[in-house]
């Protein structure tokens, strides 16, 4: 018989920490909403939070590495938006924040859910913010919950 683990999403008891870049804070703080709307929606309380403020994007992969090797918090979010301007700095900054979100996450082994925006256009990080397209930080906080629950049962 095959043995099949899926995460639940009662998020009750749990501790989520979540990293917000502060930088395209009009989106990242939609962002936000959205998370905690997703989490308190799961049954998370709101006092098992931890919110903390980064300057932007880049310095994200270091505060969720340091947040998931505590032990404190069954999962991780990281929140910010990258977009898209005249110069290479999107390819750079995009491209080092997922490999260091994606490293952190394996190596404490903690769920780190990147919810990090890498938009051509404003028009773009706004849809994925709440707008047309729903809002990346309200499912990035139910994948949290799925993904601690899962883990749980590994």
């Amino acid at each position: 018989m095959t043995v099949e683990l899926r995460g639940g999403l009662d998020g009750s008891g749990m501790k989520v920490a979540i990293a917000t870049a502060r930088f395209n804070e009009f989106i990242t703080g939609r962002l936000l909403e959205g998370a905690r709307e997703g989490l308190e929606r799961h049954g998370v309380s709101e006092d098992d939070v931890t919110l903390v403020h980064v300057p932007g994007s880049f310095e994200l992969p270091l505060t969720v590495r340091r947040l998931a090797s505590t032990g404190r918090y069954d999962a991780v979010i990281a929140l910010g938006a990258v977009i898209k301007g005249e110069t290479d700095h999107y390819d750079y900054v995009a491209g080092e924040v997922s490999k260091g979100i994606a490293s952190a996450s394996v190596d404490t082994g903690i769920p780190i859910i990147f919810a990090v925006l890498t938009t051509h256009t404003i028009e773009q990080a706004i849809n994925r913010s709440g707008g047309k397209n729903g809002n990346t930080g309200h499912s990035a906080a139910i994948a949290a919950i799925e993904m601690a629950n899962l883990l749980r049962k590994i």
